[in-house]
């Protein structure tokens, strides 16, 4: 699985109908692009200098169907929208690891440690 992170930061002032208006949007995009295997998103709840203010992550089958909704046009019109409201967008595409297989690989005494 592929896991597709974003995060957001709002430009200053932006308005609280805008948001609205992305969240949903954003909220309506598993119902109409079927790659989506798995879709979450939400505001920053605790707010700090570093933070973002909002958060997509969701899951695709492979980096094809990644591709495929990028490309969407329904993706594009969000795309569009959070460029007209945010300082910084930034993303990150990975391929996840099933935690459970590797507390299997680590001895006990070593988790304790984290």
């Amino acid at each position: 699985m592929i896991n597709h992170v974003v995060l957001m930061k709002f430009k200053p002032g932006v308005k609280e109908s805008d948001i609205e208006n992305i969240e949903k949007r954003m909220n309506d995009l598993p119902n109409t692009i079927t790659e989506i295997q798995m879709y979450e998103f939400g505001r920053n709840l605790i707010p700090s200098e570093r933070s973002y203010d909002f958060a997509l992550v969701s899951l695709f089958a492979n980096p094809e169907a990644v591709s495929r909704y990028q490309a969407h046009p329904d993706h594009l019109l969000v795309v569009e929208k959070l460029k007209n409201i945010c300082d910084s967008i930034v993303v990150v595409d990975f391929e996840g690891s099933d935690a459970s297989s590797l507390k299997e690989k680590i001895p006990a005494s070593d988790l304790t440690e984290w």
